[in-house]
């Protein structure tokens, strides 16, 4: 007796729903996702087999590189206002609403406080181009001349006024970097009496 065929069903499936879903996760990341901004001072940083993460809140960004060539920055931008409001004090240098603003968008620099105006008229792809900031002035001092001593001092003051927290520090240094340029950095952070800081490095690659 001949075997009676059994009709197969449509094994079609309706991704409509699945695609929909897809797409609007993407528009949502897209939308939410914030564009990181080019450094002014590229670095390559040594590596290590760390894998502490750096806090996003709270932070003062050192980075050495370029023979000696020493930026700041911190992360939170109403510290960067307060932070250039007290600069503004202390060197009795008037900036605009406008500047404050400007300055507040950016998240590193390097240049002397005599720059600075310079430096923020200008747009944002331009403040980046390589080689237009000298660095800011390290010296083994306290006075004037030392303004990273005073531009870390104002961010920890502001930090702390405007979040009841002590600011923490990091350090990224260029792996061909000498060690007396970032030995010059640690010892305007152990005049502050701040001994405590992070060294930011690339994740090694270990062998198993």
């Amino acid at each position: 007796m001949p075997k009676v065929k059994v009709k197969r069903a449509s094994t079609t499936i309706d991704m409509t729903a699945m695609c929909d879903v897809s797409f609007l996760l993407l528009t949502f990341f897209i939308l939410t996702a914030t564009a990181r901004a080019p450094e002014p001072l590229p670095v390559d940083t040594p590596a290590s087999v760390t894998q502490v993460k750096v806090p996003d809140t709270d932070l003062g960004l050192i980075t050495v590189g370029g023979d000696g060539k020493v930026f700041f920055g911190v992360k939170d931008r109403n510290v960067r206002a307060r932070m250039l409001e007290l600069m503004s004090e202390k060197y009795a240098m008037p900036f605009t609403e406008q500047e404050r603003g400007r300055f507040s968008l950016m998240e590193t620099f390097g240049v002397p406080m005599g720059n600075l105006k310079q430096l923020i008229a200008l747009d944002a792809n331009a403040q980046t181009q390589p080689g237009l900031q000298p660095g800011i002035p390290v010296d083994s001092t306290e006075a004037l001349s030392n303004e990273l001593f005073h531009w870390i001092y104002s961010a920890r003051v502001a930090t702390k006024e405007l979040h009841n927290v002590e600011m923490r520090v990091s350090i990224k240094g260029d792996a061909d970097e000498k060690y007396p340029e970032i030995k010059k950095v640690m010892d305007v952070l152990q005049s502050q009496k701040v001994n405590k800081f992070s060294l930011i490095t690339s994740l090694k690659n270990t062998v198993e």
